[in-house]
């Protein structure tokens, strides 16, 4: 059984939902994401999603782009990010790690080699933004071959024929886009989603987790009303930009533990 689905379903059994925090391996510095990592679950994460950054992102927004921008020129690249992923793995073997990037790097490196260094490193899945389920059937199967779990995204925009394609493929979760735009844009549409979320679930048999534009505790707790998990990246990403060294831990440590007690509230 996946770390994922594990988390899931010992969350399932507490009657509890799952936070999964976003950052960008490399930023605000290279040294700085193992000890975010643990941070974040400290914290109280549940599953952490790391970015992998690319230079030309479809899905993000002005705030985790800046944040790619200046990993990048920190020198990071998909080798070090599977190398901060087995650094985190030595203190941690529970919480998942998932990486999120775009498909670029992965098919520098072949998928199937992906997969097996993602698994080694001890990554849980991926989640990459310009692999369709229409198009990625090969990519998720060399995942599932390592045991790493393929997760897609769904939008508002998305409806059953795209459920039912991403059914046969996916695991894991589902990471739902709660808005129309980029990451950190757009206003929330709580009835919205919760109109959608039993269908996507019915259609999928998999966790739903809602994200794009969640910014605060309140926020949050109204996603966690109806979802199975909340993600928060742009907002995390704020609260690291420009921070002096040394104060990362402490910031996003205490954004985190506002956005669990909105959650668990």
């Amino acid at each position: 059984m996946s770390r994922i689905k594990t988390t899931f379903d010992g969350l399932r059994a507490r009657s509890r939902k799952a936070l999964i925090p976003f950052i960008t391996a490399g930023f605000p510095r290279l040294e700085s994401t193992v000890p975010l990592m643990r941070a974040l679950v400290e914290a109280g994460a549940d599953i952490i999603e790391l970015g992998v950054p690319f230079s030309d992102p479809m899905a993000d927004g002005p705030t985790i782009q800046r944040s790619s921008e200046k990993a990048l020129a920190n020198g990071v690249t998909l080798k070090k990010v599977l190398e901060m992923v087995s650094a985190f793995r030595r203190e941690d073997a529970v919480t998942p790690v998932v990486l999120m990037g775009y498909a670029n790097p992965i098919e520098a490196a072949g998928e199937a080699r992906f997969a097996e260094a993602a698994a080694d490193a001890g990554v849980d899945g991926a989640l990459v933004v310009d692999y369709p389920p229409e198009e990625a059937g090969a990519f998720a199967a060399a995942l599932q071959a390592c045991a790493l779990d393929p997760i897609f995204l769904l939008a508002p925009t998305s409806g059953p024929e795209r459920f039912s394609r991403l059914a046969k493929i996916a695991s894991g979760y589902v990471y739902y886009v709660s808005v129309k735009g980029v990451t950190g844009s757009g206003q929330l549409n709580v009835d919205e989603i919760a109109a959608r979320i039993p269908k996507i679930r019915a259609a999928t048999g998999l966790p739903v987790g809602v994200g794009f534009g969640i910014r605060d505790a309140a926020t949050a707790a109204r996603i966690a009303a109806v979802a199975d998990a909340v993600v928060v990246g742009s907002r995390i990403i704020e609260e690291l930009e420009g921070v002096p060294e040394g104060e990362e831990i402490a910031r996003v440590a205490s954004l985190m533990r506002e956005l669990r007690r909105g959650i668990d509230g």
